[in-house]
């Protein structure tokens, strides 16, 4: 939720910090701040409510900025509003300690009120304030270094987090520690780097440690890595792994937002998600993680999907597939309300765990739940070496490659992609699917991608949309059968990045409440491809053309039934039913993305979110 960075060497700190919290700034971007090191001016702290940019700005006004060793951190804000005292780095009463946190310390209030009797005082109303006050308390007291009084503090809190902690009285040391929000070290040569994900180092260095839940690492200059168990103190041997990131992944390469970029890679990472797993020449589709435990899956009773926002969707769609080629029942669930309710989880249940980032927070914690019932765990996530990727008996990862841009595009896509080859495997093997339909399948989808890039071309069209109904106060969306979570996506969409309220609907169930809002200045966007449920859809637009709504109408190349109707049409190539959202989604991305620009809206950092959601 929010990101951090750190680094100790030999370079100048400053400038690799700053560059890690802009590749960073997708995961929170309402404050920022960064701590330097050097033996001439001790501690020096720079922060401001606002982007990156403006503490560039803001440290342009004398914050000296030399230092070897420094800590940065861009916020999405939990406790205390967003503001320059609320920003990250926080101090210690001393001055000696900082540290910099992303996660919430559940129990803080206690033990804030416990720190103020004991004398210390608070400028923030922060959670990680109180923290690295209780991590001094601890030094005083018990008179320990700094990687000691980290652990002793932290088993003494409850909650979620990754920190990194630096103190003055030892400036060639970094103490860092995670539960439950991702942080990973690069290792280089004669330096080490601390961050929420790789992108900030990915130039400096390929090699990786990855911390595990639990665990907390001392980073001392020209020693090795030492890692610990927070709870009982055992040494753990760091595992060092070769980053699969490229710089120019992370970069936009050329596109105005990364946003725009990633919707132009769908036709290429849907190909890299199948690419190796998918031979329709031969009739083979297979996965590692589904091959090595095919027997669970067969005897699935029951099949439980997990996953919130855009990856809910994803599950939504794959809820359609799963039973219309396997016959094994589906429930696909608010990984967020799944823990609360007491569910019921059986022996033969399989769980499908769906995230992009791998971590988040509401989705760690039903996979945990399903586990403790005895239930099969399969991920299905984007990032390599993520907790959920760590924490499933097995899963599949979707080869999408780094999205930046905080509302979910290719991800959607990808998690699509690699569910519905499951959902064939499955079909295949229990034999609910034909072979023909099978084989037609597996071709159908090896050609998707052209589809995509095809769909891709209603780029100008989106456009045109865009600039007359960017006004617009409300949005409805309409979809059937596998198209109906792709009516849900697509307001999403519109919700997160233009501000503009949209919600989707089955299309039936327009003559149950939401018809009353139709007048002449209501645009309905309709999925009406010639496959599926044509005819019922057709009928759903005509009661809306006959109370004066705007209609803009997604059909297959050809339509002219629907174009008689709509005000506007964009055209996809013709597809499968099972396979239309890979298509269908993409002019929906298209006039999203149009809509915000044409707004003034930050595509790529829409108000209030962030892309790695890890805290409940």
């Amino acid at each position: 939720m929010c990101g951090i960075v750190g680094y100790i060497g030999h370079r100048e700190a400053y400038p690799i910090v700053i560059k890690g919290l802009k590749r960073l700034e997708y995961r929170g971007y309402d404050s920022a701040g960064v701590m330097l090191y050097d033996n001439e001016s001790g501690i020096k702290v720079c922060k401001t409510k606002g982007k990156v940019s403006d503490l560039e700005a803001k440290a342009d006004e004398g914050f000296t900025i030399n230092g070897n060793i420094g800590i940065g951190h861009t916020r999405w804000a939990t406790h205390g509003v967003p503001n320059d005292v609320n920003s990250h780095p926080h101090l210690s009463n001393s001055g000696d300690l900082a540290i910099i946190h992303n996660g919430i310390i559940e129990n803080y209030a206690p033990l804030k009120e416990e720190l103020i009797k004991r004398g210390y005082t608070f400028k923030s109303d922060t959670d990680t304030e109180v923290l690295v006050n209780l991590i001094e308390e601890v030094q005083k007291n018990e008179n320990l270094k700094l990687g000691k009084a980290v652990q002793v503090a932290l088993n003494q809190v409850v909650g979620a987090y990754a920190i990194a902690v630096f103190d003055k009285k030892n400036p060639n040391e970094l103490v860092a520690a995670r539960l439950g929000s991702p942080l990973a070290i690069g290792v280089g040569e004669g330096e080490y780097f601390i961050a929420s994900d790789a992108s900030p180092f990915i130039e400096y260095t390929s090699n990786a440690v990855y911390l595990e839940d639990g665990e907390m690492a001392n980073i001392r200059l020209h020693k090795p890595i030492k890692i610990r168990k927070i709870q009982d103190d055992s040494l753990v041997d760091p595992y060092i792994q070769e980053l699969q990131m490229n710089l120019e992944q992370i970069e936009k390469g050329g596109y105005d937002h990364f946003m725009l970029k990633e919707i132009y890679e769908q036709p290429s990472v849907i190909k890299d998600t199948y690419r190796g797993r998918l031979h329709a020449n031969e009739g083979i589709v297979q996965m590692a993680g589904v091959e090595d435990n095919l027997e669970k899956f067969l005897n699935a009773k029951r099949i439980l999907i997990v996953a919130c926002g855009t990856s809910w969707h994803a599950g939504l769609v794959a809820e359609y597939i799963f039973e219309e080629f396997t016959r094994i029942p589906v429930e696909v669930e608010y990984a967020s309300e799944f823990r609360y309710r007491n569910p019921i989880i059986n022996k033969d249940d399989v769980v499908i765990a769906i995230s992009q980032s791998g971590e988040t927070a509401d989705t760690m914690a039903a996979i945990k739940l399903a586990k403790e019932n005895g239930a099969f765990v399969f991920g299905v996530c984007n990032v390599v070496g993520s907790s959920i990727s760590r924490e499933s008996h097995a899963g599949a990862y979707t080869h999408a490659g780094p999205e930046i841009g905080v509302a979910s595009t290719k991800a959607f896509t990808t998690q699509i992609t690699v569910l519905t080859m499951i959902a064939l495997r499955l079909g295949k093997a229990k034999g609910t699917l034909s072979n023909t339909d099978f084989h037609t399948y597996l071709q159908e989808l090896e050609i998707i991608p052209e589809k995509v890039a095809e769909a891709l071309e209603t780029n100008d069209k989106a456009k045109e949309i865009a600039a007359a109904f960017k006004d617009s106060p409300n949005c409805l969306y309409l979809g059937r059968g596998y198209n109906f979570p792709v009516a849900l996506e697509g307001a999403l969409k519109l919700k997160e990045i233009s501000y503009i309220h949209a919600e989707g609907y089955p299309a039936a169930e327009m003559k149950h409440g939401p018809i009353a809002l139709i007048d002449e200045f209501m645009p309905v966007i309709v999925i009406a491809p010639k496959q599926g449920h044509y005819d019922k859809i057709v009928s759903n637009i005509q009661e809306i053309k006959s109370r004066s709504g705007k209609i803009i109408a997604v059909v297959t190349k050809g339509d002219t039934q629907v174009r008689e109707l709509a005000d506007y049409v964009i055209e996809i190539p013709e597809t499968s039913d099972a396979l239309s959202p890979l298509v269908t989604t993409i002019p929906l991305q298209l006039l999203s993305y149009y809509i915000a620009v044409m707004r003034g809206c930050n595509v790529d950092q829409p108000r209030n979110l962030a892309k790695s959601v890890t805290v409940e």
